[in-house]
């Protein structure tokens, strides 16, 4: 583990719209640094500005501008990163594959990643933020679903977020179970406020690195690609009353993000998707019923979420790490491990290399995603490489569509493209 807190120097550009920031910068120190300068100009980064940037734009960037301006690493030009040779790199000696895998690929897969180079974008001097509260009852899940069916098709730049947590019940006879909050401010005003601070507090509280959660915190993450039907959130609407503390926070796609293929980048989850959800428990006391009650809760509401999210496979948002990642059981193996690859993006296939070391001809493996062609993953291989075993001489095919179709070619000695994929129930590979 590298601690990155020091790196955390930031460099605002606004004669050619860009920054320079270091990874152990916090999103809420950029933030700091772009209003101090202009209220124009932001970056469509994350939420929570406690989050290191390093982290959130190597994992995609989900954020609340993403709708007008696409997510935090649709809005990178350039990096630098230290690989395990002790060189630091820039997009142009690292090569293009390289930069693409660090844009949501997971940061810490490919070296260190010391610091990105951003593209600032225009936002008006003036921006709407509101919050209305309502109970989870009939009326809500109506007009939950009117939301699931339009909040993806609605202009850019209107980002309609829901979250759900258990409160204290409302005595509605006395007063409406409606409450409503609506500011006109600027675009930094909606980062505190959608941070649960108040519009006007002073700018510093975005250099506050603590981390104002709960003290236990698990969840896992999906993506919708059809609207949730109305037993689906009456089943939600029950999950929830079952649970102490409880949320769910839904937060619509569509806009920028769609304009991007979804191997445009390693972040897939692209058209066709309507909206992320989160579901989430929290807890105080760390004693071993009471952790494992609320884990069992957690594992019970994904479970029962599986009819109505995204399948074939399940998908997940890399930066909310679930439940489950990175543990093993007794029976580990590659074909279950690979289940995460699958999850966070979605196409994960597997190639193999000969490298040619005579007398021996030693097998290798390398990740690539569908929509790749041969020669964008032969620019990628040592220099050493001979002969790759995809056999196929046309370096602008599609890797995917060559290994679906078998995969005829000049090394036909060492059989089909397709003989020498990896198959789950090939731990060895």
């Amino acid at each position: 583990m590298v601690d990155m807190s020091n790196l955390s120097e930031i460099d605002i550009d606004l004669e050619e719209e860009m920054a320079w920031i270091q990874a152990g910068a916090t999103l809420g120190h950029l933030y700091y640094e772009i209003a101090k300068k202009s209220r124009v100009h932001a970056f469509p980064g994350g939420i929570c500005y406690t989050t290191g940037s390093g982290g959130l734009i190597s994992g995609g960037g989900l954020g609340s501008l993403m709708r007008k301006f696409g997510l935090a690493a649709d809005n990178v030009i350039d990096a630098h990163v230290m690989d395990a040779k002790g060189r630091i790199l820039d997009r142009k000696s690292m090569g293009e594959d390289f930069f693409w895998a660090i844009r949501g690929g997971g940061g810490s897969s490919f070296g260190i990643i010391l610091a990105w180079k951003l593209k600032l974008v225009h936002v008006p001097e003036k921006v709407s933020v509101f919050r209305v509260h309502r109970m989870l009852g009939e009326n809500t899940i109506n007009l939950l679903q009117q939301w699931e069916h339009t909040a993806y098709l609605l202009p850019r730049g209107v980002q309609f977020r829901h979250r759900f947590l258990q409160e204290p019940v409302i005595n509605c006879t006395e007063r409406p179970c409606l409450k409503k909050e609506c500011h006109e401010v600027p675009w930094i005003g909606s980062v505190l406020f959608l941070y649960n601070k108040r519009v006007d507090e002073s700018l510093e509280v975005l250099l506050d690195n603590s981390v104002p959660v709960y003290k236990l915190l698990q969840g896992t993450s999906d993506f919708v690609k059809t609207p949730i039907p109305e037993k689906g959130w009456k089943m939600i609407q029950r999950l929830l009353l079952e649970e102490e503390r409880p949320m769910i926070i839904l937060d619509p796609l569509g806009g920028r993000i769609d304009e991007f293929s979804e191997t445009e980048l390693p972040f897939p989850h692209r058209k066709g998707n309507l909206y992320n959800i989160q579901h989430l428990v929290n807890w105080d006391d760390n004693s071993e019923s009471v952790s494992s009650k609320k884990i069992k809760w957690m594992r019970k509401f994904y479970r029962e979420m599986e009819p109505f999210v995204a399948n074939s496979p399940r998908t997940a948002y890399i930066n909310y790490r679930d439940l489950d990642f990175g543990t093993n059981q007794e029976d580990y193996s590659y074909s279950k491990a690979k289940m995460w690859g699958e999850k966070y993006f979605k196409r994960f296939e597997r190639a193999l290399v000969l490298e040619r070391s005579p007398p021996y001809i030693v097998k290798k493996q390398f990740g690539f995603q569908r929509g790749r062609s041969l020669a964008s993953f032969t620019m990628q291989l040592p220099r050493k490489v001979k002969f790759m075993d995809f056999r196929r001489c046309t370096p602008g095919v599609g890797a995917g569509g060559i290994i679906g179709g078998g995969g005829l070619g000049p090394l036909t000695k060492f059989g089909l493209a397709g003989d020498e994929c990896c198959r789950c129930s090939r731990d060895e590979c």
